[in-house]
């Protein structure tokens, strides 16, 4: 009892004390190392940074990286500045190399003193950002008893019982998959939230979590601890069972097969709030640890009272703590979700960051039906990028409670676990798959693809297109296409054949092989780099019926490159599409159809009208043609970060686009 009323009283005193401080950001000026010599791996810092990752971190960064896997973000901050700081009893609370900046809690007299080092670049306030809670439904408003009959028949099909869950899984094809034995086996999922008390709850207890670390209070406790308040491990663990929660005839969640790392970034002691350095330093520790999937289902908007909010200008892809380490994470090859937010019916109503960034997976909420739910905050970004991407149901779903025991409750937190899961049975039936590649995959398979909006993206997410999709792995030189097919149980290795061609026409004819269990694969003959090729199956189903697959058009992939497309029949006139990426900042894909061998040409103006470039004049394929436009000029000088038009134009069309590129 003693031992407790001296935790209590030493955890008051650090209250009082750190209440009359702020917590600052404080960014140095360099990492005592030039960016030129990083270019020497024979440095200390170099191998310093190499030492920091494990060797997951450094196979996943290989894919997307190659073997210089290592950038200036990465290297250590300089010691010694640390030793300065702690020299003016300055104490450390996070270390960010990515953004070689330190975390501290200042008095206004600490302040001036440390503006005066000469290694100090500058010093901003740690902003603290209220979270908006999911809304929880009452345990007794929604029972099992109310599934329909029919979704309790079906349940009953599926190698698991799902119990109340059943639902927001099969909307997004989850049993299905579950069914092949897809379960997340082999990927480490890291998961940011508020705190999880998983030890000894049911559904999570039997998880593999290999590490769990506390960005609050310093600990590797993430359940409720002295300091914490009565329900802050509460949305995290409700998160976490609706990801991975393994309790048949309660919850059986996409990637409870999976490995697990927990971080608790959210400090609710007063009020419902996060700092920003615990996420970034949250976010840079899993990196490191070798993770291949993060998903947070927290959003930030607004600041508390009395702090400078984000506009809705910051939600650039580029300007919060949280948004940067999310891109920073994607470019080291981790595959990044975040729920876009609850804000759909608040003055606010746009997505919140994190969900902003570059290639993260910002998820909405749909209900049971597939209709948007009026909570999901939707998009544009403030530079004109459709968010969010993809949806999963949010409304009405079963999760475990902390203190035992299911409830059901609706939000993007719950919408965004779920399709975090299906990344991760993507990944684990294709281990070989880039975070691009698989980011892809999500985005096309989506039910709305055809027609993306800013209110639900490409549209609801779903395990068992995104898992039956075709992909393309790259391996001795070699592109393999590999593919399950949605009765590959029943196929019984009957035989598949692939009918693929290039530029010249001739049409091959082969036969795919199977590896035993669902996978079947053809490795393409070599193309010249930038050759279309375009491609289809064909094989008898287990009730002899001939399948074609896609029924319409064909898949399609350029040569060099590792996404595969669907093309759909021919237009009957030409369609110009908008670029992807957009905005960008190295490359860009321009993709028009044309009904004939017309003659087409692509062309870049600038804002003025003035003619940039010409990427494409000549005859186009019929059907679908892709060209790639990289900043460059007719002159092959760079252009200028800015809005560009892109135009296609025949002897009787003309059709613009418009676009933005960032240097």
């Amino acid at each position: 009892m003693k031992k407790f009323f001296f935790l209590l009283f030493s955890f008051f005193i650090l209250e009082s004390y750190t209440l009359s401080q702020t917590k600052y950001l404080i960014y140095f000026k360099d990492k005592g190392i030039s960016s030129q010599a990083l270019l020497l791996k024979s440095s200390p810092q170099y191998f310093e940074a190499v030492k920091q990752l494990s060797e997951k971190s450094i196979e996943r960064r290989k894919k997307v990286m190659g073997e210089n896997f290592v950038t200036y973000e990465d290297i250590p901050i300089e010691e010694k500045y640390i030793k300065k700081l702690e020299g003016h009893s300055i104490k450390i609370i996070h270390k960010l190399k990515w953004f070689n900046a330190v975390s501290a809690y200042l008095s206004e007299k600490e302040l001036t003193d440390i503006h005066k080092l000469p290694f100090v670049k500058e010093i901003s306030p740690v902003k603290i950002i209220p979270f908006v809670n999911d809304q929880i439904i009452p345990n007794d408003s929604f029972e099992e008893k109310d599934i329909a009959p029919q979704q309790r028949k079906l349940n009953k099909g599926h190698s698991y019982d799902y119990g109340p869950s059943f639902a927001q899984y099969n909307l997004s094809g989850i049993p299905q998959i579950h069914d092949m034995g897809i379960n997340g086996q082999g990927v480490i999922i890291g998961i940011l939230d508020a705190g999880f008390r998983w030890k000894d709850h049911p559904a999570l207890k039997n998880l593999n979590v290999i590490a769990e670390r506390d960005f609050v209070q310093g600990d590797s406790v993430t359940a409720n601890q002295p300091g914490d308040i009565a329900g802050q491990d509460s949305h995290g663990t409700g998160v976490f069972s609706i990801l991975a929660g393994f309790d048949p005839g309660y919850i059986v969640g996409p990637a409870f097969g999976a490995s697990f790392i927990l971080a608790k970034t959210e400090n609710i002691a007063s009020e419902t709030h996060i700092e920003e350095d615990n996420y970034a330093a949250a976010i840079e520790w899993m990196e490191g640890l070798g993770v291949d999937i993060t998903t947070g289902s927290l959003g930030y908007s607004e600041f508390d009272p009395g702090e400078k909010s984000y506009t809705y200008q910051d939600m650039n892809g580029n300007t919060t703590i949280v948004t940067q380490a999310c891109n920073l994470a994607f470019e080291r090859g981790v595959v990044t979700f975040a729920a876009a937010g609850n804000e759909g019916t608040s003055k606010w109503h746009y997505i919140t960051a994190p969900a902003d960034a570059y290639k993260i997976l910002a998820v909405g909420s749909v209900n049971p039906d597939g209709t948007k739910a009026s909570f999901s905050s939707f998009g544009p970004t403030s530079d004109g990028r459709i968010k969010p991407e993809i949806v999963a149901q949010g409304t009405s779903d079963y999760h475990a409670v902390s203190g035992g025991g299911y409830s059901f409750g609706s939000g993007t937190s719950y919408s965004c676990p779920i399709a975090a899961g299906i990344g991760s049975m993507v990944l684990s039936a294709f281990p070989y798959l880039t975070n691009e590649q698989v980011r892809q995959i999500l985005i096309q398979t989506a039910n709305n693809s055809s027609s993306p909006n800013n209110e639900i993206g490409y549209g609801l997410v779903s395990a068992l297109n995104a898992i039956t999709s075709p992909n393309l792995s790259f391996e001795n030189n070699v592109y393999t296409v590999h593919k399950i097919f949605p009765d590959t149980l029943n196929l019984k290795a009957q035989p598949v054949k692939i009918i693929y061609s290039g530029s010249d026409g001739i049409v091959n004819e082969a036969e795919c092989s199977f590896d035993g269990a669902l996978e079947y694969k053809f490795s393409f003959p070599q193309y010249p780099n930038g050759e279309e090729i375009n491609f289809l199956f064909t094989y008898k189903n287990s009730n002899g019926f001939s399948i074609t697959e896609p029924p319409n058009g064909s898949y399609s992939f350029v040569y060099g490159k590792l996404n595969i497309d669907i093309a759909g029949p021919i237009p009957v006139n030409f369609v110009l599409y908008q670029n992807f990426p957009n905005p960008f900042n190295s490359k860009t894909r321009i993709e028009f159809s044309s009904p004939g061998n017309s003659f087409v040409n692509i062309i870049i103006y600038n804002i003025l009208g003035q003619k940039i470039k010409e990427l494409f004049s000549g005859n186009a394929h019929k059907g679908r043609n892709i060209v790639y436009w990289d900043g460059k000029t007719d002159f092959n000088v760079s252009a200028s970060s800015g809005v560009y038009f892109y135009t296609l134009e025949t002897s009787s069309t003309f059709i613009v686009k418009k676009m933005l590129y960032l240097r």
